[in-house]
């Protein structure tokens, strides 16, 4: 769980969607005729069975920036080669970024290696619709509109909230953010990543900034804190993982609460994580799919899509801690795993998410100011 993408985008609130004109659906021809890269939807193929001979014949996927303990991302991708084990997977980079994901795209062009599809938040998403091919899956009506741009270039799929993880026999409970600047918490502050990179990261500073009474259009008062924090030489300049939240080295970790979570669940018997959600508002965002618009292998690459937003598996991520985008519908039809469901922490209070506006404009914040202010 190291660190991994730019902000993940819309929860319970509308981004504005970009305007794009997507590629005309293939029709109804069969699989062995349909350019594959040109599919917008199930229909190209003629159906399921269409596509995943499509895919098999492919033989392979690769993917890329997905950490096997992140969201239950290894139940995953098991499940998907047990189920097509004539489709090699190939995981590439599991800790990059999202924009080193779309570095990598860039760089394997016209390669056999490059990335097939991605998983990036939704500042990165914004910024490179350029490199995704359109694609709706056959569960696409029930995706909140909030959660998806038009076309399909990017689709949200798991979200969570922006929390603290801490090791209580090291520090005390922390029950505000303006607690981690006392003395008990020298040395001993994380985020996960560089917020100019990485997704977790920028929402750490988004949550300071509302838990500071600043706005979603403005994030120098998270800005300020994290400053803060370094000046009281409590700001800790090393990116977390299972290993050092073990070793003791990271023992308080802003990231979701969902790979907090699953920091607790993979370090029980080694070292005691508790997870809070501060109370106040609360800060949300959820990931976003997209399929490479130069992917090498693109039938498999759709594949995956329809795959990941099945019933079996937005269960899935719920098993992982996460909010699975097809959560309501799924609740509704009686298909979500209920006791999961109900295991989700409950979360006090209002809850936030910036448009992909405020999006843009804290990137460009970030950009400008983030180094030097923890320098």
């Amino acid at each position: 769980m190291t660190t991994k993408r730019i902000l993940a985008g819309v929860a319970l609130a509308a981004v504005t969607a970009i305007t794009l004109a997507a590629c005309a659906p293939a029709g109804d021809a069969p699989s062995s005729d349909v350019d594959a890269a040109t599919a917008t939807d199930l229909s190209a193929f003629g159906d399921l069975a269409g596509l995943e001979a499509a895919a098999k014949a492919e033989g392979a996927l690769n993917v890329i920036a997905l950490p096997r303990d992140w969201a239950n991302y290894g139940e995953i991708l098991d499940l998907f080669a047990e189920r097509y084990p004539e489709i090699t997977i190939t995981e590439a980079s599991p800790d990059a970024s999202s924009a080193e994901e779309i570095q990598a795209a860039e760089n394997l062009a016209g390669q056999d290696t490059a990335p097939d599809v991605f998983d990036v938040g939704l500042a990165v998403a914004l910024s490179s619709t350029d490199q995704f091919a359109p694609y709706k899956v056959a569960t696409w009506d029930e995706i909140p509109d909030a959660l998806k741009e038009e076309s399909g270039l990017f689709v949200g799929d798991y979200g969570g909230y922006m929390s603290v993880g801490y090791d209580p026999d090291t520090v005390p409970a922390p029950e505000s953010l303006q607690d981690l600047l006392g003395a008990d918490y020298l040395g001993k502050v994380a985020i996960n990543g560089d917020p100019t990179q990485a997704g977790a990261a920028f929402a750490a500073v988004g949550m300071a900034t509302v838990q500071n009474d600043g706005t979603l259009d403005d994030f120098t008062a998270g800005i300020d804190f994290f400053s803060e924090l370094n000046k009281a030489a409590n700001f800790l300049k090393i990116d977390p993982t299972d290993a050092t939240i073990a070793s003791g080295e990271t023992p308080v970790v802003f990231d979701w609460d969902y790979l907090n979570a699953g920091y607790a669940a993979s370090l029980e018997g080694q070292r005691n994580w508790e997870v809070v959600v501060f109370p106040g508002t609360a800060y949300a965002g959820y990931y976003n799919q997209a399929v490479n618009v130069d992917a090498p292998h693109p039938a498999a690459a759709r594949l995956w899509q329809e795959f990941l937003y099945s019933d079996e598996v937005q269960n899935l991520w719920l098993k992982g801690g996460a909010r699975p985008v097809r959560a309501d519908a799924m609740a509704e039809a009686g298909t979500i795993d209920e006791e999961l469901f109900a295991a989700l922490p409950v979360v006090e209070g209002d809850t936030v998410v910036p448009t992909a506006e405020q999006s843009e404009a804290a990137g460009v914040l970030l950009g400008e100011k983030w180094a030097a202010a923890v320098q």
